[in-house]
């Protein structure tokens, strides 16, 4: 497996607050999490201050997410937000293995057209200055034959 050319430095990230703080709280043990619905089991990411299945407010939780998923859609960004991104890089919607779709980062290829739909993905970290991390996804390692 490749690894990116360049290292990703992302820049400001909004700060934990009361629906978000146990979903950053677990990204600096690098583990990622999905907000499970204990009244109907609905997951979702990102966290929310309600479920988006059944309209509860109560009973919403953190539960630990196995970091697995498929590309549901990608993009390559050619056209960097800000002086200092690297491009082309890619952006894609990952389906979890659990079932919630999280926009992320796609990283370890150095060809950023070579990715598929489909195609399953292993999460990965990107550490913040303040202890957080971002979740970023790579090709799932394969056994070779």
């Amino acid at each position: 497996m490749n690894e990116p050319t360049t290292p990703w430095v992302p820049g400001t990230v909004p700060a934990a607050d009361e629906v978000s703080a146990a979903y950053w709280d677990a990204t600096r043990e690098h583990r990622l999490t999905v907000q499970e619905c204990e009244g109907c089991g609905h997951r979702q990411h990102p966290p929310r201050a309600l479920c988006t299945a059944c309209g509860s407010t109560e009973g919403l939780r953190q539960a630990d997410a196995s970091g697995t998923g498929t590309v549901d859609t990608f993009t390559v960004v050619h056209r960097a937000p800000r002086p200092d991104v690297a491009v082309p890089y890619v952006v894609a919607r990952v389906r979890l293995t659990e079932g919630p779709l999280v926009l992320s980062r796609l990283e370890g290829r150095d060809d950023p057209e070579s990715w598929d739909l489909g195609e399953p993905v292993t999460v990965t970290w990107v550490d913040l200055p303040d202890g957080r991390a971002l979740p970023c996804f790579r090709p799932t390692a394969t056994e070779e034959s």
